[in-house]
C-alpha cells in the first residue's frame, strides 16, 4: 500500500477513458433512459468506476481499492456505503453482488459487472461504466443548458396567464356586467375560462399530482412498462433514438457474451435481465424458444419490428461467416454514434421549439 500513489493514478483517468471510448470491445452503451432516477449520484458513480479500474490496473487489490475510494468521500453516508461494499467483498461476496445488495446500483450495472467478473474483463467493464456515466452527466448538462432559457420564458408566461385569469379578468368581468351590453364572443370565452380556472384550478392540480404519483408507484408494473414503451415508440424523433439506444445495448451485450464463449441460449437469458425495455424483453422470450428449436437467430429476430431489417441482414451474414461477436460490436458502435448525433441535433432543436411554443 505504501507504494501506491492515488493522485498519480487519478491523473491517468481521462487518458484511460478516452482510449477505451473508441477501441474497447466492451463499450457499454452511451445513453440510458429513466423517468425516475434513484440511487447513488451519477458523478459519484463515474468517479467510483474510473478510480476502481485504475487501481485494479495499478495492481491494487479490491479491498484496498475500496478503502481508498471510501476515504475520499466527502459525505459520511457515501463513505459508509463504500465501506459496506468493502465489508461484503472481504466477507467473500464478489463485487457485483456487493454493489447490488446496497440497492443503490441498477440492474444494468450489476449484470455488466457480473459478466466482467465471469469473463475476466472487469477492468474494461469498469472503464466503460465510467465512460457511460461521464457521457450521461454531459448530456444532462447540455439538456439543462438548452432548456434553461425556454423554461424561464415558459414559467414567466404561465405566471402571467395565471395572474390575468385569476385576478385581472374577474375585475374586468364585474365592469362588463355593469355595462349590461353584449360582449364579443372571444371576450365571453375568456371570462368563462377565468371562471372555470378559479373554480377548478385546485382540483386540476390535485388530479395531476395524484396521477403523477400513481404512475410513479406503478412504474414497475407490466402494464405500465408495456404502454409506456408503446407511447415512447410512437413519439416522432424520440422513437428512433430510444430504439437505437436499446439496440446498441442489445448488440453490445451480445458482443460481450458471445466473445466470452457464453452459449447463445444463456446469452439471450442474461440479456433479457440486463435490458429493461419491454419490447426487447418480450421478444427475447420467443427468440430463445426459436433458437432452442434450431431456428437461426436472424430468422427469429426478423419477426419483431424492434429489430430493423439492416440489423437482421447483418446478423444473417455474421452467422454465415461465424463472426457474430465482431458484427455485434460494429452494430453497437454504429447505433451509439447515431444516438449521439441525434441527441446533439435534438438538443439544438429543443430551445427554438420551446420558445415558439
Amino acid at each position: 500500500m505504501a507504494g501506491v500513489d492515488i493522485n498519480k493514478i487519478k491523473q491517468g483517468a481521462k487518458r484511460v477513458n478516452v482510449e477505451s471510448d473508441k477501441s474497447s470491445a466492451l463499450s457499454i452503451l452511451d445513453k440510458d433512459i429513466q423517468l425516475f432516477t434513484t440511487g447513488l449520484n451519477d458523478k459519484i458513480k463515474e468517479s467510483f468506476y474510473a478510480e476502481l479500474a485504475l487501481l485494479f490496473n495499478a495492481g491494487v487489490d479490491i479491498s484496498a481499492a475500496l478503502d481508498l475510494i471510501a476515504n475520499e468521500q466527502e459525505k459520511e453516508k457515501d463513505k459508509q456505503l463504500f465501506l459496506s461494499i468493502k465489508k461484503a467483498v472481504v466477507a467473500g461476496d464478489n463485487l457485483s453482488n456487493a454493489l447490488y445488495k446496497t440497492k443503490m446500483f441498477t440492474d444494468y450495472e450489476y449484470y455488466s459487472l457480473k459478466i466482467g467478473e465471469e469473463t475476466g474483463k472487469l477492468p474494461q467493464v469498469l472503464n466503460e461504466l465510467a465512460l457511460y456515466f461521464s457521457k450521461k452527466i454531459e448530456q444532462k448538462r447540455q439538456l439543462v443548458s438548452a432548456l434553461s432559457y425556454p423554461a424561464i420564458v415558459f414559467a414567466a408566461s404561465f405566471g402571467a396567464i395565471f395572474f390575468m385569469l385569476k385576478f385581472v379578468v374577474p375585475m374586468f368581468s364585474d365592469v362588463f356586467k355593469r355595462f349590461k351590453g353584449e360582449l364579443p364572443y372571444f371576450t365571453q370565452l375568456i371570462v368563462k375560462l377565468s371562471d372555470s380556472f378559479s373554480n377548478y384550478a385546485l382540483y386540476v392540480l390535485l388530479g395531476l399530482f395524484v396521477t403523477i404519483l400513481g404512475l410513479y408507484f406503478s412504474r414497475k408494473n407490466e402494464w405500465f412498462r408495456k404502454y409506456s414503451a408503446v407511447l415512447l415508440l410512437r413519439l416522432p424523433i424520440v422513437n428512433t433514438m430510444i430504439t437505437k439506444i436499446y439496440l446498441a445495448r442489445f448488440c453490445q451485450s451480445m458482443n460481450l457474451l458471445i466473445g466470452a464463449k457464453v452459449p447463445l441460449i444463456s446469452a439471450i437469458d442474461l440479456i433479457k435481465k440486463m435490458i429493461d425495455f419491454y419490447p426487447i424483453e418480450t421478444s427475447l422470450d420467443e427468440v430463445k424458444k426459436d433458437v432452442m428449436k434450431g431456428e437461426a437467430l436472424h430468422v427469429s429476430l426478423s419477426q419483431f419490428p424492434i429489430y430493423n431489417k439492416r440489423m437482421v441482414s447483418l446478423v444473417k451474414v455474421a452467422e454465415e461467416v461465424n463472426q457474430m461477436d465482431s458484427m455485434f460490436a460494429k452494430l453497437a458502435k454504429q447505433y451509439a454514434d447515431e444516438v449521439e448525433h441525434q441527441t446533439s441535433v435534438l438538443g439544438s432543436l429543443i430551445e427554438p421549439i420551446m420558445i415558439v411554443f
